[in-house]
């Protein structure tokens, strides 16, 4: 991980390209693809992309998918965030009041069998969103607003 003036740089990364409709890998990318533009999703809805990196393990989150919505075309995002279950209340209430506008929405349940939360939220409802970010931009976006949600959870839990 690099740190530069436009915020993470993810440099050992593993990426896939993979089918949403049987969840198959299309293909293995290097960290270069991460310098497609976002609406690389919306030009290819068929696909989803899939990375792993010791960046997002260190908010502890295991990896993030990104896809474009079909149907309300949003840029979704899909991970696995590593926290206990008893931070339920205050996970909702943080994710709530983090994501900007009416049409915010989420999806947070717990897998006991996992011991995570499985989270889904839409990118394009974090604040700097933009359209026309790289595909790399869109994961320091995530990365910061996760990074900024794991740390007001462990916070909250710390008083």
């Amino acid at each position: 991980m690099e740190e530069t003036n436009s915020g993470i740089q993810f440099t050992e990364v593993y990426i896939e390209r993979c089918s949403k409709e049987s969840e198959t890998m299309i293909s293995n990318e290097t960290v270069e693809f991460l310098s497609h533009p976002l609406v690389y999703l919306k030009e290819h809805k068929e696909e989803f992309i899939y990375l792993e990196s010791h960046t997002f393990e260190q908010i502890r989150v295991d990896a993030v998918s990104l896809e474009a919505d079909d149907v309300f075309g949003t840029y979704d995002v899909m991970l696995g965030l590593k926290l206990q279950k008893k931070v339920e209340k205050m996970l909702k209430e943080k994710l709530e009041t983090s994501l900007l506008g009416d049409g915010a929405k989420f999806d947070l349940i717990f897998s006991q069998d996992d011991g995570l939360w499985n989270l889904n939220f839409a990118l394009d409802y974090v604040e700097g969103f933009q359209e026309n970010i790289t595909l790399g931009a869109a994961f320091q976006l995530i990365y910061q607003f996760l990074s900024d949600l794991v740390e007001a959870v462990k916070t909250l839990t710390s008083k």
